[in-house]
């Protein structure tokens, strides 16, 4: 029988989980720390990770959570962990981390114990990093507690700070004309808070690149366009395509097409974050060698790939 997730959080999670954000967002590091992000062939880069978390149709609960490690410049997988995850915080609009990143962050803590050598440089998350409501997406998120650089890759604008889909976006997407080609994401408080990028030749949606950590947005944007076979960077499809292929094997079930996650309730995502969320948090959390504490419940993994 198909299980859904808890419905809203109280107003009093949601204030922890703004509270905890705005403390990790302090972590943030918005440059390049590694030599090979300053070079322009990326010398020194050899792996890249992609992670991505696939639901189960009609089950907005059981998931699949992946992570896939490519190598680089060949962009062939080196590596996969792919696990059945339950979860049970839901999906509110501006607070995606809390639903997925613990397990992602616990298949990048395993491979840290079991294959060090094979852990990636970067890693590419399927959504924003700074573009985001109050500036800390799931890729700095993710960034922050793995201490890994990231990359957050997403398929729609996010509009914040005054941007819009509207018809001046819609024209500067029409003259991006080969791979590679971009434009600024200027908020109306004058911050560029990420790129849009055509990331192939033959692409005509361009992908929305923001900083997750550890990483300047120009090195993000030009390594994106150098992962990409097609529209989707390499270690975000694969680890897609790997994760759905997964649960088909697991429970005999079809998972949702490919490349299109059906995350749950993401198909109705408000604009804007939730209304009437205090400021304070009506209890503390604790922020402690860049991992955080939170009140919302999560079960541990049931099963994973060999």
């Amino acid at each position: 029988m198909a299980r859904k997730a808890a419905g809203r959080p109280p107003e009093e999670t949601l204030s922890l989980w703004k509270r905890e954000q705005a403390l990790l967002k302090t972590l943030v590091v918005d440059r390049d720390t590694e030599a090979w992000q300053r070079d322009p062939a990326f010398s020194g880069l050899q792996r890249v990770g992609g992670v991505d978390v696939s639901f189960v149709k009609g089950d907005s609960v059981s998931a699949c959570a992946s992570l896939v490690v490519l190598s680089y410049p060949e962009l062939e997988v080196m590596y996969e962990d792919c696990r059945m995850v339950s979860l049970t915080a839901p999906y509110v609009s501006g607070f995606l981390a809390f639903r997925e990143v613990p397990f992602l962050v616990d298949a990048v803590q395993q491979l840290r114990e079991k294959e060090p050598r094979l852990m990636p440089q970067v890693l590419f998350v399927d959504g924003n990093g700074v573009l985001h409501h109050r500036g800390f997406g799931v890729a700095c998120h993710l960034g922050v507690l793995t201490d890994l650089p990231c990359i957050g890759v997403a398929k729609k604008l996010l509009q914040v700070d005054g941007l819009e889909n509207n018809a001046l976006h819609k024209e500067k997407i029409r003259l991006l004309k080969a791979g590679g080609d971009s434009f600024p994401l200027m908020g109306g408080s004058g911050t560029v808070l990420g790129m849009a990028l055509k990331s192939h030749d033959h692409s005509t949606k361009p992908l929305y690149v923001s900083v997750g950590h550890k990483m300047s947005l120009e090195a993000a944007v030009r390594l994106t366009h150098g992962c990409c076979k097609f529209r989707i960077p390499e270690p975000v499809r694969q680890a897609d395509i790997r994760s759905r292929d997964y649960i088909r094997r697991t429970l005999g079930v079809q998972g949702a097409p490919a490349l299109q996650p059906e995350r749950s309730k993401k198909a109705q995502r408000p604009k804007a974050c939730p209304q009437g969320v205090s400021e304070e948090p009506a209890v503390s959390c604790c922020v402690v060698n860049c991992s955080v504490k939170s009140t919302w419940q999560r079960t541990e993994p049931t099963c994973q790939s060999p």
